[in-house]
């Protein structure tokens, strides 16, 4: 008897382990169908819309919060004691550029608005039209002077409005 009492528990267990694997594959159900969309917050200055694409190309999530300008500071600030040296300067320029442009998305999404920010901006968009969209390593290697100018007047400027980060 104690035999057929430990198949009967063997073939339970393979068949809710089936079961489970073939849930895990399967599609999720469709959310039903509702009248009225979800509410999801009013949209005001603390929840500004959705932007498009960043200038880095990185897709913008609709449903995500803008990033606070004192967590994209931290990051910018986080370059200040890279260098190009040989083997990692496309790394650390490519960086760069990338923590300056969460830097200006964060700028623009503050609830104190980008006119909170013009100098910050200003350089950036500076940079922006001097690099043409061409991001590539050869062209931030060609603007490399340009690129830490702008990480270190925006660095200056935000010394000077210490409120912004803390």
């Amino acid at each position: 008897m104690l035999f057929g009492s430990t198949v009967r528990g063997a073939t339970a267990l393979a068949l809710a382990l089936a079961g489970f694997a073939v849930s895990c594959d399967a599609e999720p159900a469709a959310p039903p169908a509702a009248s009225a969309p979800a509410d999801r917050g009013a949209l005001g200055p603390s929840d500004p819309s959705p932007s498009g694409p960043s200038p880095t190309g990185a897709p913008t999530l609709p449903d995500a919060r803008p990033e606070l300008v004192r967590d994209a500071f931290a990051g910018l600030q986080a370059t200040l004691d890279d260098s190009c040296t040989p083997g990692n300067c496309a790394y650390v320029l490519g960086r760069l550029d990338t923590e300056l442009h969460r830097m200006d998305r964060a700028m623009k999404a503050d609830p104190k608005g980008p006119g909170h920010f013009p100098e910050p901006i200003a350089l950036i968009a500076k940079l922006d039209k001097e690099l043409g969209g061409d991001r590539s390593t050869p062209n931030l290697e060609k603007h490399k002077a340009l690129l830490i100018d702008t990480r270190d007047g925006i660095n200056t400027w935000m010394q000077g409005h210490p409120d912004d980060y803390r």
